[in-house]
């Protein structure tokens, strides 16, 4: 059976915290692919600030140079709220060859008893687990932990950054920059 991670988020915008977490599972769990997964609705959180067809262009280049991760976007397409349970059962039944890893921050672990269908999400699909040292990954869920390198980065920080005119150099790729600028998204106006 190929052995796929998915990450989902709202990747807005995505960085390279998405993408060391993306390598490290890769890595550590020896998968064939990393799926990236943008949400189109979060239902734990506020609904992105960029529409979707900009962070699907984010997505594509800041992913574009790595030959095992891919965009795949049935949330963006379905619309409305993304939740995990109709993603799994999605794409469970259109790849019944592939084991699927779902990629999770530790904040996340500790809401796994919240998720809307939990029970059945966890016989469907392994959770991975990204170690955070200000979270404990206990559950009651199997969940397999991965530690990664802690980069203290996140999408609301380079949004912050950008409406501050501040550099984001090196917190996303240089492909990322460019969609950034060339849309002027999140009020970019200068080249940084």
């Amino acid at each position: 059976m190929k052995k796929v991670g998915l990450l989902g988020g709202t990747f807005d915008p995505p960085h390279i915290g998405h993408l060391v977490i993306a390598e490290e599972v890769y890595d550590q769990l020896q998968l064939d692919e990393i799926w990236f997964i943008p949400s189109n609705e979060p239902p734990h959180k506020d609904k992105a600030m960029i529409e979707s067809n900009h962070r699907v262009a984010m997505v594509e280049a800041a992913i574009a140079e790595n030959d095992h991760f891919f965009l795949e976007r049935f949330e963006i397409d379905r619309e409305g709220k993304s939740y995990t349970i109709d993603t799994i059962d999605a794409l469970t039944a259109k790849h019944p060859d592939i084991t699927f890893y779902f990629i999770i921050g530790a904040d996340m672990v500790e809401y796994l008893p919240k998720w809307d269908q939990i029970d059945k999400l966890v016989n469907m699909v392994q959770f991975v687990g990204v170690k955070r040292p200000e979270f404990d990954l206990k559950s009651d869920y199997p969940i397999i932990t991965i530690d990664t390198p802690e980069i203290d980065v996140s999408s609301t920080m380079i949004r912050q950054r950008i409406k501050q005119e501040r550099t984001i150099a090196y917190y996303v790729p240089d492909a990322v920059k460019r969609v950034i600028k060339e849309h002027h998204l999140y009020g970019e106006t200068r080249s940084s």
